[in-house]
């Protein structure tokens, strides 16, 4: 969690705060996407996270994949918004946030991957038929619109 974020917990507790936010859905040359199996909720999702001070939603989107899975992003395109209602979500230690999240695509990144043992127990290539069914409830609905677009 950012430290911006972390900071405002201290002054509000638990309750929803407004989380900018952003991640990217990187493909490789075989058409699989790379997702983190998260440490917090044990669910599979996009590598990602909330926004610091004074960074871009592409910076954002860069350094968490950079954090997380160790690889360099290169050109991106932006995929969707993601906010609202689906937008919506409690940590399993009960700090709610809803989420204003910029959700990118790339097949340009560098580096080998490289597990975060902070943030995630596993990093791991899917194809678009194999995705698991313990998706991160936010980032659900992102993969299922993503995967829909790529089969038209």
């Amino acid at each position: 969690m950012s430290g911006y974020i972390m900071g405002l917990r201290e002054i509000v507790g638990a309750r929803p705060l407004m989380m900018p936010a952003a991640a990217v859905i990187m493909e490789d040359v075989n058409g699989r996407i790379l997702l983190q199996h998260r440490s917090d909720n044990h669910c599979w999702g996009l590598p990602g996270g909330a926004m610091e001070m004074g960074e871009t939603f592409e910076d954002t989107a860069r350094r968490e994949a950079l954090e997380e899975t160790g690889l360099i992003v290169g050109e991106m395109q932006l995929f969707c918004l993601h906010s609202g209602e689906q937008a919506f979500y409690e940590y399993p230690n009960g700090h709610q946030v809803y989420v204003a999240g910029a959700i990118f695509t790339s097949t340009d990144f560098s580096g080998e991957v490289r597990l975060d043992k902070d943030e995630s127990l596993d990093l791991m290539w899917y194809g678009r038929n194999e995705i698991p069914d313990n998706l991160n409830p936010l980032d659900k609905p992102v993969i299922e619109r993503y995967i829909a677009a790529k089969t038209k």
